[in-house]
């Protein structure tokens, strides 16, 4: 069985793998430790408030760049035919989208709407819109590649429910925000780690052209 995933594409899949991982361990755990805060009603943007902030400050940061890493990493490992630096470049703008969230600190319910919490919310928003995207668009691509076209239903399909969970947080305004949201970064957070997890191991295979077609042969 030959390898035929660019090393530097397996080792961005590395430090992204890590990066969601970081995120997911500690936003999990902000939810046991804040219990001044009520996890089902309580958006993800409250736990960077107050005590332990900084910690999930730094797991913002861990996510947006692996977000990056991600679309570097996918963008090599695809054959050139099948890569678009669409997805590349949306992973890019979730990336920087959720670091100005973790920095524009949010308005405290109660308090009247500032010019920080205002660009935090529209940060927050265009990181969730871009990621998802970039997501449907990356598990389109796979269909190009020989190599990669048997991950595609899955990665589209989780890609879909994600991205469909975008429109209902958005306009579903009477459901427990904290659950909603929490259960969106989840669908989010297993589409990241899934293809981060895919290219860290690689594609193996040798392909073989054949009356112009690619074959790819699987042992």
């Amino acid at each position: 069985m030959t390898e035929t995933t660019p090393a530097l594409s397996r080792h961005l899949g590395r430090a992204a793998l890590a990066g969601v991982l970081v995120f997911a361990l500690v936003v999990l755990a902000a939810q046991f430790v804040r219990t001044d805060l009520d996890w089902l009603h309580t958006p993800l943007s409250f736990y960077l408030l107050d005590p332990h902030g900084l910690w999930v400050q730094g797991a913002y940061f861990a996510l947006a760049a692996a977000m990056v890493l991600l679309g570097c990493g996918w963008y090599r490992a695809l054959q050139p035919g099948a890569r678009s630096a669409a997805p590349l470049l949306l992973f890019v703008c979730a990336g920087v989208a959720l670091a100005v969230t973790a920095v524009a600190e949010t308005g405290r319910r109660g308090d009247p709407i500032t010019l920080e919490s205002l660009v935090h919310g529209l940060a927050a928003q265009a990181a969730f819109l871009c990621v998802t995207v970039a997501m449907l668009l990356q598990a389109w691509r796979l269909r190009g590649d020989v190599r990669w076209r048997h991950r595609f239903a899955v990665a589209f399909g989780l890609a879909a429910i994600a991205f469909a969970g975008v429109w209902v947080l958005a306009l579903w305004r009477d459901a427990p925000r904290g659950l909603l949201q929490k259960a969106e970064i989840a669908a989010i957070l297993l589409w990241l780690g899934m293809a981060a997890n895919w290219l860290r191991a690689g594609a193996a295979g040798p392909i073989h052209v054949q009356a112009g077609k690619s074959r790819l042969e699987v042992p």
